[in-house]
């Protein structure tokens, strides 16, 4: 079942669900990721637990559901004028915002959700802006792009004991840009 299947977009069910949602947001600014409990959310979200379980199956899947709606980005990626530039200024602000403890637990937590590729649907469509604004131009696709750029991006967050250095990242641009 996908996480907010038959919710209605509206009314008290979208209501809890944010309510929910801010719980969450707010317990995990004040203690560790590993210490948050389905009561304690419903305690401050102003639900039973058996609403939460109802909803979300567990804890896990409530703590994708709120990375997903996080990780939806609030605007389109800047625009530079070039293409280079704007996927550049795009690279950077994803390098800087999942490299975080905040960004890799949200990394981990939609690992574990019910519909991980969402994510690459987020990200396909942020790189798919970027590239409609310069229509005359010769470039990637977003495949392209995602297996070059994103990949390793993602990668060495995860698994690795350093982020992607910024130099690095723009020479994976470089070779996505590349004939």
């Amino acid at each position: 079942m996908a996480i907010k299947e038959g919710l209605r977009p509206g009314g008290r069910s979208a209501r809890v669900q944010e309510s929910i949602h801010s719980a969450v947001r707010e317990l995990l600014q004040e203690q560790e990721r590993s210490s948050v409990t389905v009561p304690q959310i419903a305690a401050r979200a102003g639900v039973t637990p058996s609403t939460i379980y109802r909803r979300w199956g567990d804890l896990s899947a409530l703590l994708a559901d709120v990375a997903l709606v996080r990780m939806r980005p609030d605007s389109e990626p800047a625009n530079t004028g070039s293409l280079r530039s704007d996927l550049r200024a795009w690279a950077e602000q994803y390098l800087d915002e999942m490299s975080s403890e905040p960004g890799r637990n949200m990394m981990r937590d939609v690992q574990s959700s019910a519909t991980p590729g969402y994510c690459v649907s987020i990200l396909s469509s942020q790189l798919q802006t970027i590239l409609d604004r310069y229509p005359n131009e010769p470039k990637p696709g977003v495949d392209r792009l995602i297996n070059i750029v994103v990949a390793p991006t993602v990668f060495r967050i995860l698994f690795a004991s350093a982020a992607l250095e910024v130099e690095e990242l723009h020479r994976l641009i470089d070779i996505a840009l590349a004939p």
